[in-house]
C-alpha cells in the first residue's frame, strides 16, 4: 500500500470540523444529520410531484426560491445541502446532479494534490438546467441562462447564455 493513512478518516474529519463537531458525539451527530438527509433525498429523488421533490430538499437545507421545478432523479449534494442556493422560477431537469463539494476520497496521494473543495453553488433566478447535467462546486449559474442537455458545468455562467458541453462552454447570448 502506498499509504498506511486512512482516506475515510480523514474524510469524517475534515466533515466533521465544517459542521464543527468533536469527539464520538459528534461522530453519532453526523451520522444522524447525514441519515436524516438521506431519508429526505430519497423521498425527492423518486418523487414524480416537483413541490414535494422542493419541500424535501428545502427540509435538507437546500435554499429553494418561489415557482421552481425539479424534476424527478436529481441528485443535490448530500454532505453539503445548506450551501445549495436556487433562486426563483428556476427548471432543473431530470437525472441533473449538483454538488458543493469535490473530494478525492480512496487515494491519499490524489487527496494531498486535489483537497477537498467545498463551495456554494448558485443557481440565479430563470435559469434552466436541461436533463443530466452536473454542476460542480463553487459554481454560479447567471440568471436566465440555459444549460444544455449532458453539460459538464465547472466554471461560472454569465446571465443570459446558452452552455453546452463538456466542458460546457457558452455557445449563445440570450437577447434580453
Amino acid at each position: 500500500m502506498e499509504d498506511q493513512e486512512n482516506p475515510y478518516s480523514l474524510n469524517e474529519n475534515e466533515v466533521l470540523n465544517y459542521y464543527n463537531l468533536k469527539g464520538t458525539l459528534g461522530k453519532f451527530h453526523l451520522k444522524c444529520k447525514f441519515f436524516k438527509t438521506w431519508i429526505l433525498h430519497s423521498l425527492a429523488y423518486f418523487a414524480p410531484l416537483s413541490s414535494f421533490i422542493i419541500k424535501m430538499q428545502r427540509a435538507r437545507g437546500v435554499k429553494i426560491g418561489k415557482f421552481c421545478h425539479i424534476s424527478p432523479y436529481v441528485l443535490i449534494d448530500l454532505v453539503y445541502p445548506n450551501l445549495i442556493t436556487i433562486e426563483d422560477n428556476v427548471t432543473i431537469g431530470n437525472n441533473s446532479m449538483i454538488f458543493a463539494h469535490v473530494n478525492p476520497t480512496a487515494s491519499i496521494k490524489l487527496k494531498k494534490l486535489f483537497p477537498r473543495k467545498v463551495a456554494s453553488v448558485i443557481i440565479k433566478k430563470g435559469s434552466v438546467i436541461f436533463p443530466g447535467c452536473i454542476i460542480t462546486a463553487g459554481v454560479t449559474i447567471g440568471e436566465y441562462s440555459m444549460i444544455g442537455a449532458g453539460s459538464v458545468v465547472g466554471e461560472d455562467v454569465p446571465d443570459y447564455c446558452v452552455v453546452l458541453g463538456n466542458p460546457a462552454r457558452v455557445v449563445k447570448k440570450i437577447d434580453h
